[in-house]
């Protein structure tokens, strides 16, 4: 009885979720062919959705960022035959072009890169990470396909962002705990933190303590060791709990991505403006010469230029001349 009321709750919360917004602007400075030419497999492409849900998450994080995904290209094509076959068959080439992502109402699915076409994009790469990794990276991400998206951690999410006062203090323990804990449920942002920390690449930035531990074990990779632990910008009013705890992955939003200090953002659509040459339009030619070319008897009537007058070379006077002989012979 529980489990189908629990079932009820979430569908009609995603359907209310998922609803599309009235007054979402698209983006015209972004070209996703641009896009696919500067792409590469492990980057995050960042979203600003066109949902409810998007503008809760937008405000929740205080960024522009609702949503996240991982860009996989062509990589399912060359695992899997037969669902090569199947992504062909429903995307045609934009199977080449796929990203890895985790939706509400359909969990963690393939999805075409030119979905995204007109909405406002970021692309962040994560820097230094070797192809061997990536590969790491993209398997993980892929072992979750099929899974359901974990509507209790973005639930648990907006509980977090709320001030400590609001929480009592009995239940701030348990606030630190994100999601169902279900293994195969998962929100965007927490699936793709998971992939990259199983090679050892952070998002957020260490803690002391992360650092210590990271730096005990020379078996597990470990990325970014040497930059120490930066600051971090949070408006979180719970952050300072987490500082000196096991962070869990629910705790990592796609704003995370686009303020990590281990992340380079790639300006694709400047990137391809800046190749492509520009070229300087001719100067017009003036009346006088367009009144000759459409009535080339005006040409007798043209004055001609006098030519420029040659310089001439003042000469010193005899005496200047004489006396700098003297001086010169002296």
């Amino acid at each position: 009885m529980r489990a189908r009321l629990r079932q009820f709750v979430f569908r009609h919360a995603t359907r209310i979720l998922t609803a599309p917004l009235c007054g979402y602007m698209r983006s015209s400075g972004q070209d996703v062919e641009h896009l696919k030419r500067h792409v590469r497999k492990g980057d995050v492409l960042l979203v600003c959705g066109d949902q409810r849900v998007s503008e809760v998450i937008r405000y929740l994080t205080q960024s522009s960022w609702s949503h996240a995904a991982i860009y996989v290209g062509d990589e399912l094509l060359q695992r899997d035959p037969e669902l090569a076959r199947q992504l062909v068959e429903r995307f045609g080439d934009e199977a080449r072009h796929l990203v890895v992502e985790a939706l509400i109402d359909e969990g963690v699915v393939a999805s075409p890169l030119s979905k995204y076409a007109g909405f406002h994009l970021r692309l962040c790469r994560p820097f230094g990470l070797v192809p061997r990794d990536v590969r790491e990276v993209m398997s993980r991400v892929i072992a979750q396909m099929g899974g359901e998206y974990d509507l209790a951690n973005l639930l648990d999410l907006g509980r977090y962002f709320l001030p400590v006062s609001i929480v009592p203090a009995r239940f701030r323990s348990k606030a630190l705990h994100f999601g169902s804990g279900r293994p195969t449920e998962v929100i965007c942002s927490s699936m793709i933190a998971r992939a990259f920390d199983a090679v050892g690449f952070p998002i957020l930035p260490r803690t002391d303590e992360e650092t210590l531990a990271a730096k005990a074990d020379p078996t597990r990779p470990a990325y970014h060791l040497g930059l120490g632990t930066p600051s971090w910008p949070s408006r979180r009013p719970m952050a300072r709990h987490l500082r000196t705890s096991s962070r869990p992955y629910g705790l990592v939003t796609p704003r995370d991505f686009d303020l990590s200090p281990y992340f380079e953002i790639v300006k694709f659509s400047l990137i391809e403006s800046a190749r492509i040459p520009t070229v300087e339009p001719e100067p017009k030619p003036s009346y006088a010469r367009r009144a000759v070319a459409a009535f080339p008897i005006l040409s007798r009537f043209r004055r001609t230029p006098s030519p420029p007058p040659t310089p001439t070379i003042a000469k010193a006077p005899a005496a200047t001349v004489i006396a700098d002989h003297a001086m010169r012979t002296g």
